[in-house]
């Protein structure tokens, strides 16, 4: 059964209320978030053979299920292209692969939309995430993404879909959109494979 979710931020709702009441309050950068599922039991336990386990051949059926999710709405009507949410540096060396460009090279050729990873970069490298509240996740990203000059024109006045494996509190999502409409863009949405619940 489909659960009712936040059209900003995915969180589970109860009954058919569409929007949150923190995106009521404080809305986030991106206008929709579309997600698979909760984060949670089996989609924890796929999302870390993919993410930590050396597995990035896991992207396309992991894409493949996001697809039908988005095609369902209809949502990607509209959608200029996909940005896969960029790495920091020396994450990206230690994985070897940004999972989110894995992600959104395969949804792009599943949908027929571009997907361009050259357009976000990760400024700066900032301490982890796990263990911070909402608000100390929100200041560690302040300032943590940025488009080239030379991005900025692509960027200008289009729709862009970010791409990521999991939104925890949409922190991360929140700033990276944030620089992309700094940019320019005319909107930006959030697709990802889940959506960790609220304790």
């Amino acid at each position: 059964m489909p659960v009712a979710r936040c059209h900003r931020c995915a969180l589970a709702l109860p009954g058919d209320a569409s929007t949150c009441g923190r995106c009521l309050s404080a809305p986030p950068a991106q206008q929709r978030c579309i997600v698979l599922a909760d984060y949670g039991f089996p989609w924890d336990r796929l999302i870390g053979r993919f993410k930590f386990g050396d597995e990035p051949e896991l992207a396309r059926p992991l894409a493949q299920a996001l697809a039908q999710r988005v095609l369902g709405r209809a949502a990607q009507a509209g959608v200029d292209g996909l940005i896969p949410m960029p790495l920091a540096a020396a994450r990206l060396r230690q994985r070897g692969y940004n999972q989110s460009w894995e992600l959104a090279r395969h949804l792009g050729r599943l949908l027929d939309i571009p997907a361009r990873p050259d357009l976000l970069r990760r400024w700066r490298e900032t301490p982890p995430q796990a263990g911070l509240s909402r608000a100390e996740r929100r200041r560690n990203l302040e300032h943590a993404f940025g488009t080239e000059a030379d991005a900025r024109s692509i960027v200008f006045g289009r729709h862009w879909v970010l791409i990521d494996d999991v939104l925890t509190t949409g922190a991360t999502a929140h700033s990276a959109a944030l620089a992309l409409l700094d940019s320019g863009a005319r909107q930006v949405d959030v697709w990802a494979i889940a959506r960790t619940p609220e304790t």
